[in-house]
């Protein structure tokens, strides 16, 4: 489980296709690392991803080809930055929401850039759309942020100075591929809430 918080931004240092999908190693600081076994998971922009091997500033992960076929890790290059969070442990503080890992869809997004805010707006597919709720929670590249507008078809959020600063969002291009992931609180009750319709 994870918080919705970056804890650093790392580097693609190496992509390179294995029998069973592609081997991916960021480089990170070496105060990342602190403490990591092997075996452990870190949220890969919001991609729940276990450690295979890490030496010195390096660690990597084995990606499969579902999770390349549903995330954006299939569009990274070597250079790309990408968010990271560790595990969440027992008793540490949850700033953002809880987090599977497991991202629901990637979606095309933007920024838009006024003269006192920055808005990032994504093209959602209809059948998550429906999971989004105004004032409600969504991880964006594994970072936890707070929808502002929501259509049928798009939702958006707005991008202080300090998540521009601490996760890769400020790079976006337009048309670029982000990992959302909804709250899992809201989907477990609307699933709940259509279950109980669906039986009357």
């Amino acid at each position: 489980m994870f918080t919705g918080i970056v804890q650093e931004i790392g580097i693609i240092s190496n992509k390179e296709e294995t029998e069973s999908g592609i081997r991916l190693e960021v480089k990170v600081s070496k105060t990342f690392l602190n403490k990591l076994e092997k075996g452990a998971s870190i949220s890969v922009n919001g991609v729940c991803l276990t450690v295979i091997e890490f030496k010195n500033d390096i660690v990597s992960f084995d990606v499969i080809p579902e999770t390349l076929r549903i995330t954006n890790i299939e569009f990274l290059s070597i250079d790309s930055k990408v968010n990271l969070e560790r595990s969440l442990k027992f008793g540490d503080e949850v700033g953002g929401h809880i987090l599977s890992g497991h991202i629901s869809c990637r979606a095309p997004s933007k920024l838009i850039s006024s003269d006192d805010e920055i808005e990032l707006r994504v093209q959602c597919p209809k059948e998550w759309i429906h999971y989004i709720f105004h004032k409600g929670y969504i991880a964006i590249n594994g970072a936890s942020l707070t929808v502002a507008n929501k259509t049928e078809d798009s939702f958006s959020v707005y991008l202080i100075p300090e998540t521009l600063n601490a996760t890769n969002l400020s790079d976006i291009k337009d048309g670029d591929s982000l990992n959302i992931e909804v709250d899992q609180t809201t989907y477990a009750a609307v699933k709940a809430a259509e279950a109980r319709f669906e039986e009357n």
